[in-house]
């Protein structure tokens, strides 16, 4: 560890409780919030691989912005210089050979995990673990194109990840208990509270989360009531943090449209998007990442 860099008793507790080394497959706004967790709750090393130069350097600004926001709220001592010497960003997957956890975190499409995470297993050594951020597709299918099964689990993950104290342990019929145990303590080492769940379609909290956006959804979409009085209900009345109109700016409408699809195919027409949410993302309103969704954040 560098001597710039500066860790306070909690973390050398958090330390003892995650991997020294630790990959993460995909730098977006999911896989760096990832890493930033890995790297202030102790890990030695964080290995993020990206597809490209562009996406390598864009992924490396997002871990040391977070790790930034870490320094100047104080959850974090040292400089930043310090922390990012234990960021390795690269373009080669053989970099996860030393490293004894990998999350992957790319796309929510089931064959792009498939091929990424069959070919991260190649460079892995043999005691090392694998997870999928996945949100709400099958661990076991995923699972069920591996050679070793039962070192592989889900590790959802919730966006903004740093501010987030949720993670779901998805656990597939062939995850093994020592892994089951492991990612707990893993969980638990970030500051987060794991959840654990059976492998099912969409969990527990894609499943819940997207089944109350799509009923808001279609309230707006029937005229019942404005966006902002939809989430000040949920928000005053149910005591949620943020209401499932801004939660799905959040997310990203292209996101819960996926989502969504998906769980219609697996449970029936109940998860159906309403037309409305089809009708933004053809149009380009995807929330906050474009600028404009349920909300405007221009």
């Amino acid at each position: 560890m560098s001597e710039n860099t500066t860790v306070s008793t909690e973390q050398h507790d958090a330390a003892a409780s995650v991997p020294a080394v630790v990959g993460v497959l995909g730098g977006g706004r999911m896989g760096a919030g990832i890493a930033h967790a890995f790297l202030v709750s102790g890990a030695d090393e964080v290995v993020v691989v990206e597809r490209d130069p562009q996406s390598a350097e864009a992924a490396r600004g997002r871990v040391e912005s977070d790790l930034a926001a870490s320094l100047e709220r104080g959850k974090i001592d040292g400089d930043l210089n310090g922390w990012a010497q234990r960021l390795t960003v690269s373009l080669d997957r053989a970099d996860f050979a030393r490293c004894g956890l990998v999350v992957e975190a790319v796309p929510e499409d089931m064959q792009l995990k498939i091929d990424a995470l069959s070919d991260v297993e190649k460079h892995l050594g043999e005691d090392a673990w694998l997870a999928t951020n996945t949100s709400s597709l099958s661990v076991d299918e995923i699972a069920s194109k591996l050679a070793r099964p039962e070192r592989f689990c889900g590790l959802h993950y919730f966006n903004p990840v740093p501010a987030s104290k949720l993670v779901e342990v998805v656990v597939g019929e062939k995850t093994s208990q020592e892994l089951t145990a492991l990612a707990s303590t893993w969980v638990r080492g970030l500051g987060k509270t794991p959840v654990i769940v059976k492998d099912a379609p969409g969990f527990a909290s894609s499943r819940l989360g997207v089944a109350i956006a799509l009923e808001a959804i279609r309230m707006v979409e029937e005229g019942v009531a404005s966006p902002e009085d939809i989430d000040n209900a949920m928000v005053l009345g149910y005591k949620f943090p943020v209401g499932p109109l801004a939660l799905t700016d959040i997310v990203g409408l292209d996101v819960r449209l996926g989502i969504a699809e998906y769980l219609e195919s697996q449970l029936g027409e109940r998860f159906a998007p309403p037309q409305l949410m089809r009708d933004m993302v053809a149009r380009g309103e995807l929330g906050r990442k474009s600028g404009t969704g349920f909300y405007d954040y221009s």
